[in-house]
């Protein structure tokens, strides 16, 4: 009887201290379950995963639809002092910085001009003109409210590197929204060769295809290698000096005659004159190589409007790029250069002036005056002479640029 007894009072203390525990347990978890609540602003995990795909979208959304497959954008929000992270693109990396005055929007209007920027690393006189024509574009560039500047850079890594320090201070002063990318000039060179490599022995300063010389024919065949969206660019040199706003310059392509698919402006020298001395020769009666008004000067590729919708779409272009009609009008004129897609479009300029827009020499003023001093002093003005308004000067052949 009094085992039994003894039994119940031990099992009564147990089943107490079961219950105190017990109580001790709820009270702990009801405790971290507050500090979660209300300690994280009532965020849980299903709401943070929300905010992170939001981000994501919106990220997205603002990306901009004329990435090539190696590019670096710069992007610098607006008051910011601090360089963002890095950013991912489709086939390369990217870093950046958004203009000063806001990021685009996906529905803002684009104006794309592009420049190739190799070797600049190397060079004290291309880093010289890049700031002369950086900031004489900055000084006079003016755009409407809903329109991105968009400046696309054909770089070698060190090159790039250099580029995304100048630009830093280059565009501190831009009152319009903009976008920098740089492309690798090694994949660029690759997409290239195998489109342009028949004409480069045509075209080109060495005899054969030099692989590394693809790049300077760029602007013929960019309507193959761009992406689709991306409709209209203006290729530019870095040895240029802007007197007006760069954006009138986007609006010549307005003025293109049907069938038009670059806008150029005349060679200012008599080097066409020289080049097709032997065509020249065998027909005295031609045009080809004469001097404007009535004569076919050439082209000077220093500042070029590409229409790359038009030069998708026109049969004529996409047939002079093939090798046996290249070959062909080589042969036909006996022409040999060495000057890329210059050379190129002013061969199929003689035989074909419909795809051209001629541009004002106001727009390419070429100051280079070599060829005066090298057995044509007698006709060179006629030449050279551009009337009307400058609005950008040409140092080309290194000639120096006017003061304002």
């Amino acid at each position: 009887m009094g085992i039994l007894r003894l039994v119940a009072r031990i099992m009564g203390r147990i089943s107490t201290f079961r219950s105190y525990q017990f109580l001790l347990l709820l009270a702990a978890a009801l405790a971290v379950a507050a500090f979660y609540y209300f300690g994280s602003e009532r965020q849980n995990f299903s709401s943070t995963t929300k905010r992170i795909k939001q981000t994501q979208a919106s990220h997205n959304t603002n990306r901009n639809d004329a990435d090539l497959t190696v590019d670096t954008r710069l992007s610098h929000p607006a008051g910011s002092e601090e360089q963002g992270g890095e950013e991912q693109h489709a086939g390369g990396e990217s870093v950046g910085f958004r203009s000063r005055t806001g990021d685009g929007e996906a529905g803002d209007h684009r104006y794309h001009a592009l420049m190739m920027f190799t070797k600049v690393d190397k060079s004290r006189s291309l880093q010289d003109k890049f700031r002369m024509a950086m900031l004489s574009m900055v000084k006079h560039g003016r755009f409407l409210e809903g329109e991105v500047l968009v400046l696309h850079f054909v770089s070698d890594q060190a090159s790039k590197e250099l580029g995304e320090r100048m630009l830093q201070e280059f565009l501190l002063d831009a009152t319009f929204k903009y976008e920098v990318l740089f492309h690798d000039v090694a994949a660029l060179t690759q997409k290239l060769f195998p489109i342009v490599e028949a004409m480069q022995k045509h075209f080109s300063a060495g005899s054969g295809a030099y692989y590394s010389d693809a790049i300077f024919f760029l602007s013929v065949a960019m309507h193959h290698i761009m992406p689709e969206s991306l409709t209209r660019i203006v290729q530019l040199d870095l040895d240029l000096k802007y007197r007006t706003n760069i954006r009138d310059l986007f609006q010549e392509f307005d003025q293109f005659p049907p069938g038009a698919v670059i806008g150029i402006t005349r060679e200012m020298q008599p080097v066409y004159r020289h080049t097709f001395w032997q065509y020249r020769k065998e027909n005295p009666q031609t045009k080809v190589g004469e001097p404007p008004p009535d004569g076919l000067p050439g082209f000077n590729s220093g500042v070029m409007l590409l229409d790359l919708g038009a030069m998708r779409a026109s049969a004529l272009y996409n047939q002079l790029l093939e090798p046996s009609n290249v070959a062909k009008l080589a042969d036909q004129y006996r022409f040999r250069g060495h000057l890329g897609d210059q050379d190129f479009f002013t061969m199929i300029g003689m035989e074909h002036p419909e795809l051209f827009y001629s541009l004002a020499c106001g727009w390419n003023r070429q100051l280079c005056t070599w060829w005066r001093d090298h057995g044509y002093g007698d006709v060179f003005q006629l030449y050279y002479r551009c009337s009307g308004p400058v609005y950008i000067y040409h140092g080309n052949c290194n000639s120096p640029i006017p003061d304002d």
